[in-house]
C-alpha cells in the first residue's frame, strides 16, 4: 500500500501501481470523467501512469493551467494523426502547447495547405477523436527510437533524438500514430470535441534561417464546441479592441519607417492620454514620499559594465555611440538603474533619512529584432515609471508592501480587477544566470512571499522567472476579454548595493549596505496604453480620456454660446472640443460617439436661454438639460468617484 496526500492535506491509501485516474474514481465518477492529467509530487503526468511510492497528487482539469498544456499537447498529436492519416509522407518536427492552442511544425514537403486542405484536416482531426484511442506511453532505447524514425524516414526527429540521453526515451501512440515525446498526454483522444486550425505559418527547423523553412500550422481544441464558438467570439471581439487599430482610429500614436521601427510617435490626443497618466502617478508618488529625478538618454559603457547588464545584455543591445575621443564609449539607456544608483552616491547617506525613494519618467531603448516589433507591446524605445528605493534590510518588507499598495491603486483607478501577482524565483538548477549570493537572494525571496501573503494577494510561484540581479513580483492582469498581460513589477535587489559599493552610516557609526528594490506600477507606459486600450476598447476611464466632452450646437447661430460653454468648462479642467461643423446634429452626435467621446453636449436655442447643455453620454444617451455650473459639479463628482471609491 502506498499513501497518497492530496490539495487539501487529506491522505488516503491505495495499492502500489494505482494511477491519478483511478484515484478520481474512488473520489467520484464526476470527477473523473474530467481528469485530463495529474500533478505528482510536482510533475505533471498523465493520469493513467501507475504511482509505485508515497506522493503528493493534484487532479487536473481544463480549469487548470497545466490540465489545458496538457489538452493542447495532446491535441498536437491528433492533429499530427490526421495530417498524416491524409499525407503519408508528411514529416514532423516539434508540436508543443502554446498560451492559447499548440501548433506542430511540419514538412509537407511540395504541398501547400488550401483552405479546402484545412477543412478537411479539421474533420479527420474530430473523425479519430471520436474513436478515443488510447494516449500509451513507452520507454525506448535510443537505438530503438533511432531504429524507428530512420525506417519512417523521419530526419527532424532523428535530429532531436542527437540530444538526447539514453534511458530518458519515450515515445507517445494514439492510433496509428507514434510520436517522440515526454509528454503528458490525456487518457484518450474523446476528450477533445472541437478543434479549428486557427494559422499557417513559417518556421526554420530549430529557428535556424540555414535550415528548411517547415508549415507551422497552429491550432486549439476545447472539450465542448460552445467553448470554442465562445473563444472564436472573443477573437472576433479582440480584432476590434486591437490597440494598433484603435490607435489609428482615435488618433493616439503613429509609426514611422523614417524615424525607424519600434519607435513610436505620440499624437497631440496620445500625448495627452500619457501625460494624464504621467501626473496621476507623479501625484501618488508626491504623496508615498517619492523624490522626481531626471537622467541622460545614454550613459558610459562603465556604467553598465559595473552594474552587469552589459556582460547579459551587451551583445543584443544597441550598438556603442563612439565618440572622437579613442576608447570612449556610450550607450543609449537600457534601464534607468544604475543611473540612480549613481545619484544616490552623490552624498554621505545617514541610516535616519533611509529610505530614499528616487522616481523617474525615464524613457529607455532595447533593442528587439524586427519580427518581434508589435504595436506599443514590443517596442525599442520605451517609458517606464520608474522607481528605485534605497533602504536599510529591516526597511524591506514594509516598503515592499508600501508598494505593493500604489500598484493596487493604480489597477482600482484603471479599471483592472482580476489580477494575479506571480512570485518570480531563481531556478534552482541553474544558479549561474543570476548575480551574488545565496544569503541574499534567500532574504530576498522570503520578503517578497511575506508580503505577499500578508496582503492576501492570490498569488503564483514561478521558479526561473527572477531577473539576474534579483527575484520579484509580477502583476499579471486579465483584460475584459479574459487575456493575461504582465504589467506592473516589484523587484528586491541586493546585488547592485553591492556592485556600486552603495552605503549608508548606521546608528553603530559603521559602514552598511542598502538594500534597492526596483518598482514600475505601469511597467512601460507604451504596453500599458496598448492593454488599457484593449481591456477598455478605447472608451478610457473619464478622469483618463483625452476628450472627455464634445460640444456640439445645433447650427451656426450656437457657435458663439458653445465657445462660452467651452470656455468655462476648461476653467475646471474639463477638456474637449467644438464640433463646429456644417453639420446636422445628428451626425455630429454619431461622430462623437465613433470617438468615443464620454460627454456629449448639445447647445441651441433653449440651452443659450438657461444657460444650459442637453447631456448625451456615450453608449448611454440622453441624460436631460444641466446648468453648466450643475453639469461641471456632476462631472468632476464622477472623476472623483473613480479616484476614490
Amino acid at each position: 500500500m502506498i499513501n497518497i496526500t492530496l490539495p487539501d492535506g487529506s491522505v488516503r491509501q491505495y495499492d502500489s501501481g494505482v494511477t491519478s485516474l483511478e484515484i478520481a474514481q474512488s473520489i467520484s465518477e464526476g470527477l473523473a470523467r474530467n481528469v485530463l492529467a495529474a500533478k505528482v509530487n510536482g510533475s505533471v503526468w498523465d493520469a493513467t501512469r501507475p504511482i509505485k511510492e508515497d506522493s503528493a497528487v493534484q487532479l487536473l482539469t481544463w480549469n487548470d493551467d497545466e490540465g489545458k498544456n496538457t489538452f493542447w499537447h495532446s491535441s498536437a498529436h491528433l492533429l499530427a494523426e490526421a495530417l498524416e492519416d491524409l499525407y503519408p509522407d508528411v514529416k514532423f518536427g516539434i508540436g508543443p502547447p502554446v498560451e492559447n492552442g499548440f501548433y506542430y511544425d511540419v514538412d509537407l514537403g511540395e504541398h501547400h495547405l488550401s483552405q479546402e486542405d484545412i477543412a478537411k484536416l479539421e474533420q479527420k482531426m474530430l473523425e479519430l477523436a471520436r474513436q478515443k484511442n488510447e494516449y500509451l506511453r513507452s520507454e525506448v532505447s535510443k537505438a530503438e527510437a533511432v531504429e524507428y524514425f530512420t525506417k519512417k524516414g523521419d530526419e527532424y526527429k532523428l535530429d532531436l533524438i542527437k540530444d538526447l540521453e539514453d534511458g530518458s526515451i519515450t515515445f507517445y501512440e494514439q492510433g496509428k500514430f507514434v510520436d517522440l515525446c515526454r509528454g503528458p498526454h490525456l487518457p484518450n483522444t474523446g476528450f477533445i470535441k472541437a478543434a479549428k486550425i486557427m494559422n499557417i505559418a513559417g518556421a526554420y527547423w530549430r529557428g535556424d534561417e540555414k535550415n528548411k523553412q517547415l508549415t507551422r500550422i497552429y491550432g486549439v481544441t476545447f472539450p465542448k464546441q460552445k467553448e470554442l464558438t465562445e473563444y472564436l467570439e472573443r477573437l472576433e471581439e479582440a480584432k476590434k479592441r486591437d490597440h494598433r487599430k484603435l490607435g489609428k482610429e482615435l488618433e493616439l500614436f503613429a509609426f514611422s519607417e523614417k524615424v525607424g521601427m519600434g519607435l513610436p510617435l505620440w499624437l497631440p490626443k496620445g500625448t495627452l492620454l500619457r501625460e494624464r497618466l504621467e501626473q496621476f502617478m507623479r501625484k501618488a508618488q508626491v504623496k508615498a514620499g517619492y523624490q522626481p529625478v531626471v537622467t541622460p538618454h545614454i550613459g558610459s559603457k562603465e556604467l553598465y559594465v559595473t552594474s552587469g547588464h552589459y556582460e547579459k545584455y551587451g551583445a543584443d543591445s544597441f550598438q556603442p555611440i563612439k565618440t572622437p575621443n579613442e576608447g570612449e564609449e556610450f550607450f543609449l539607456k537600457p534601464m534607468n538603474c544604475p543611473h540612480h544608483c549613481e545619484i544616490y552616491k552623490t552624498r554621505p547617506r545617514s541610516y535616519k533619512e533611509l529610505p530614499v525613494r528616487l522616481a523617474e519618467f525615464g524613457t529607455v531603448y532595447r533593442y528587439e529584432q524586427s519580427g518581434e516589433l508589435h504595436g506599443l507591446t514590443r517596442v525599442r524605445g520605451f517609458t517606464q515609471d520608474d522607481a528605485h528605493i534605497f533602504c536599510r534590510p529591516d526597511q524591506v518588507k514594509e516598503e515592499f508592501l508600501k508598494v505593493i499598495d500604489l500598484v493596487l491603486y493604480v489597477f482600482k483607478a484603471l479599471g483592472f480587477e482580476d489580477y494575479t501577482a506571480q512570485i518570480s524565483l531563481r531556478d534552482p538548477e541553474n544558479k549561474a544566470k543570476y548575480i551574488g549570493g545565496d544569503e541574499a537572494w534567500d532574504k530576498a525571496e522570503s520578503a517578497i512571499i511575506e508580503a505577499a501573503a500578508e496582503k492576501g494577494l492570490s498569488t503564483v510561484t514561478e521558479l526561473g522567472e527572477a531577473a539576474f540581479y534579483g527575484p520579484k513580483l509580477d502583476f499579471m492582469v486579465k483584460d475584459a476579454l479574459g487575456r493575461k498581460w504582465q504589467l506592473g513589477t516589484i523587484q528586491v535587489d541586493y546585488q547592485l548595493p553591492e556592485r556600486f559599493q552603495l552605503e549608508y552610516i548606521g546608528a553603530d557609526n559603521q559602514k552598511h549596505r542598502p538594500v534597492m528594490i526596483h518598482r514600475a506600477p505601469f511597467g512601460s507606459l507604451e504596453r500599458f496604453v496598448a492593454v488599457l486600450i484593449e481591456h477598455c476598447g478605447g472608451n478610457f476611464p473619464l478622469w483618463l480620456s483625452p476628450e472627455q466632452i464634445a460640444i456640439l450646437p445645433i447650427s451656426e447661430k450656437y457657435h458663439d454660446y458653445a465657445q462660452q460653454v467651452y470656455d468655462r468648462l476648461q476653467q475646471d479642467d474639463i477638456r474637449g472640443y467644438i464640433d463646429n461643423r456644417d453639420e446636422k446634429i445628428g451626425r455630429k452626435i454619431r461622430d462623437a460617439e465613433v470617438r468615443k467621446v464620454p460627454y456629449m453636449l448639445i447647445v441651441g436655442e433653449k440651452e443659450q436661454e438657461n444657460g444650459a447643455v442637453s447631456v448625451r453620454r456615450h453608449g448611454e444617451g440622453d441624460l436631460g438639460s444641466m446648468a453648466i455650473e450643475e453639469f461641471s459639479t456632476f462631472f468632476q463628482g464622477k472623476i472623483a468617484e473613480m479616484l476614490n471609491n
